[in-house]
């Protein structure tokens, strides 16, 4: 995949938002749920650590204005 190109419209979670939930089981619904979370979790860490890299960069360089 091409960084320099845009992105797409849309994106995976408004995909499942529109997605029916109804032909799903209970089980099924709770191993959805746990990817979810593990994917939220994911993304979390990958924020914090994409802000402690930004403010390593900034403690060196200044804030970017």
């Amino acid at each position: 995949m091409d960084d320099d190109l845009p992105r797409p419209k849309g994106d995976a979670a408004s995909a499942l938002a529109k997605e029916s939930l109804d032909p799903y089981s209970q089980d099924e619904l709770a191993e959805r749920i746990m990817l979810l979370e593990a994917e939220i979790a994911r993304i979390k860490a990958h924020r914090d650590k994409a802000a402690a890299h930004r403010t390593a960069a900034d403690a060196l360089f200044g804030p970017k204005s």
